[in-house]
């Protein structure tokens, strides 16, 4: 059940074009300046996740804790994940970032869904 609550939740993050005040981040000494020391929030869903520059993640979402790796690969963020038993496989997104205050990231290197995260 929690797996797909969580889906919905991410599936219902609307989707934008590269405008809106977006830029891409190829880059992953840009990508480390900007999560350096913050979380990255969707109130909505009560989402905290903290990127660490060692390759975890961690966080909660709805009440449950998240678990994670990452690394920086051909310009992207890969990451798997687990949401409190439910495996979240491995994915490699586009990160763009709206100024130092909001960062989305959008599945299969661009081209599927997007979430947009609130530095904080």
């Amino acid at each position: 059940m929690r797996a797909i609550v969580f889906a919905v939740c991410l599936a219902c993050v609307p989707a934008f074009a590269h405008a809106n005040g977006f830029e891409p981040i190829r880059d992953k000494g840009r990508f480390l300046s900007l999560i350096d020391g913050k979380e990255l929030r969707i109130g909505l869903y009560n989402l905290t996740l903290k990127v660490l520059p060692d390759g975890r993640i961690s966080g909660t979402a709805l009440g449950w804790g998240i678990t994670g790796k990452w690394n920086w690969e051909n310009g992207y963020f890969c990451r798997d994940m687990d949401w409190s038993g439910y495996a979240i496989p491995r994915n490699c997104q586009l990160v763009e970032a709206n100024g130092d205050r909001e960062l989305r990231f959008t599945v299969d290197q661009g081209r599927g869904k997007s979430a947009s995260f609130r530095l904080r």
